[in-house]
């Protein structure tokens, strides 16, 4: 039975859940808290399986639980659920929590978000897995601008400008950057000569988007890639994120949502670079097997590799701590219908946006799932996402 703590200094929210989850009892067992030091005393006598806490407490708040829970029980999953949803907040939760939901929460979400989070922890600990990375020679580092961007924007005062700093003080991630900004891509009239302007052009989410998967990519030996023929997993994976984010937009007012979806397209295809870098030898033979045979090159990849890139992905944005709806999208978005869950998600939008971008201008879908967006009811929208990517200019 699933063992799940819930911590909320307002007895009316804890007896509100204790009565809506009250249909959960023969499959979770539950306890409930008003003060985070007495959930952390209970955990130091009996693990969890999940940890729900809300943020604003007096004495030791949310993010003060949730990093304890993050430092002595690494193995429980993290849940923030607070009725607050300014950026400060939030960019202090996504440090130490899984997933943040926002009150009220009904039942069905709360139920699902646990579901799918133990399916991807499933994943992340398969033994195969675990076995093929921890041989792996080199994977890559979260980039060091990157937690710096994270810090300077948990402070009160974030800063733009600052963040811009940051960037500039990488040169080769500055020249990557506004070279990608600069392009038609992003479509903007004026040239962007700094990242400082870029900051104030494309927002803090972008621009931390960009440095995480730019910081990524320039860490291996281009000539390699090149070599691998794998040139193109980087404009197609900033062309996946924005028109990701773009669809998310349109089906959901959700700007985390959306967030989420544009750094999960961002990184969806990091797992072909980590095995190009490793075991360069067994992905081309799985990328000839897929010519031959008519596979996937996913498909081909766990017949050759044992373990196919979205796994190999996962496992890597899931060890740096990165929110677990981005772990998911890399995770399933070539195979939605293997994440639990009966709604729009970031893995929809990143799974959609892949086939778009993958149709390579073809109007064939043919990576799309079609069962997944039938059984999601979402099938008359496939039209309008269609117009969304080709004003991307992927079409």
């Amino acid at each position: 039975m699933m063992r799940i703590l819930f911590v909320d200094d307002e007895p009316n929210v804890l007896s509100g859940l204790r009565r809506m989850l009250r249909s959960k009892r023969g499959e979770w067992e539950m306890k409930f808290f008003d003060k985070g030091a007495d959930a952390l005393q209970s955990l130091s006598e009996e693990s969890c399986d999940v940890v729900v806490s809300d943020m604003r407490m007096p004495g030791m708040d949310g993010v003060k639980v949730l990093s304890a829970v993050k430092e002595k029980h690494p193995d429980s999953i993290r849940i923030a659920l607070s009725g607050q949803t300014d950026a400060h907040m939030i960019y202090r939760c996504v440090e130490h929590a899984h997933q943040f939901l926002s009150k009220p929460c009904d039942v069905d979400t709360l139920a699902a978000t646990v579901q799918r989070a133990f399916a991807l922890r499933e994943l992340l600990q398969d033994e195969g897995l675990s076995r093929l990375v921890s041989n792996l020679t080199s994977l890559p580092s979260m980039p060091e601008q990157y937690q710096l961007i994270m810090n300077e924007l948990q402070t009160e005062d974030a800063s733009l400008q600052k963040v811009g700093a940051i960037i500039e003080s990488d040169v080769a991630m500055t020249a990557k950057i506004l070279q990608l900004v600069n392009s038609a891509f992003f479509g903007l009239t004026k040239h962007v000569s700094s990242p400082a302007q870029a900051a104030m052009f494309l927002g803090v989410d972008v621009l931390k988007s960009l440095v995480l998967s730019t910081g990524v990519f320039t860490q291996f030996d281009e000539e390699l890639l090149r070599t691998l023929n794998l040139g193109s997993i980087w404009p197609n994976s900033v062309r996946m994120g924005a028109i990701a984010k773009s669809i998310t937009l349109e089906a959901s007012d959700d700007k985390m949502l959306a967030d989420y979806a544009y750094m999960g397209g961002m990184l969806a295809d990091i797992g072909k670079v980590v095995l190009a870098c490793n075991k360069p030898e067994l992905l081309i033979a799985a990328h000839e097997a897929a010519q031959a045979n008519g596979l996937t090159d996913w498909e081909a990849e766990v017949e050759t590799i044992g373990q196919s890139h979205m796994a190999v992905g996962a496992y890597l944005v899931g060890l740096w701590g990165l929110p677990n709806p981005i772990v998911e999208a890399v995770a399933f978005h070539h195979r939605p219908i293997d994440c639990p869950g009966s709604q729009f998600s970031a893995v929809t939008a990143v799974h959609v946006a892949s086939a778009l971008v993958y149709a390579n201008g073809t109007g064939e879908l043919s990576e799309l799932d079609t069962e997944y967006i039938e059984t999601l009811g979402l099938t008359d929208k496939l039209q309008g996402w269609r117009e969304l990517s080709e004003e991307q200019g992927d079409e």
